[in-house]
């Protein structure tokens, strides 16, 4: 699973990317910090598997294992994927509602002084060098045709 500078990323991270029209590259950062590439991973919080899915976030997206690491990067991306519709595109607003909930970045008006928090979110933001994401919208099927 590890991504080696030079090689190819694992397809369940790409599809779970190219499906949510995220970079790749978020996703990697985002899971490096978060488990370290460990499927099995589980935090003091009670967080599972690569992206550290929440009970309550693994339910919302239906996740029936946390720990089968396409279900566990599917929700993963899909949350993020909300965090920044919620935000506009803001990367580093996005990934404080990410590690700390989108109600405590909504109550601190902006990333919380928690700093685990804020480690996490300049360790993401220092890897991907951006801190606004282009949303380009997800492109709904179109219409069948007689």
């Amino acid at each position: 699973m590890r991504n080696h500078a030079g090689r190819e990323s694992p397809p369940l991270l790409e599809s779970a990317a190219k499906s949510q029209r995220l970079p790749a590259k978020l996703l990697h950062a985002v899971i490096e910090q978060e488990s370290g590439y460990r499927a099995c991973a589980v935090s003091a919080k009670g967080a599972k598997g690569l992206m550290q899915l929440m009970p309550a976030t693994a339910d919302q997206f239906q996740v029936k294992d946390a720990f089968d690491p396409q279900e566990n990067v599917d929700a993963g991306a899909k949350f993020l994927r909300q965090l920044l519709e919620k935000y506009k595109g803001d990367l580093s607003l996005s990934l404080a509602a990410y590690n700390a909930g989108a109600a405590t970045v909504d109550a601190a008006h902006g990333i919380p002084d928690i700093s685990e928090t804020r480690d996490y979110v300049e360790a993401i933001v220092g890897k991907m060098g951006i801190k606004q994401i282009d949303l380009p919208s997800i492109p709904m099927p179109k219409p069948i045709e007689n």
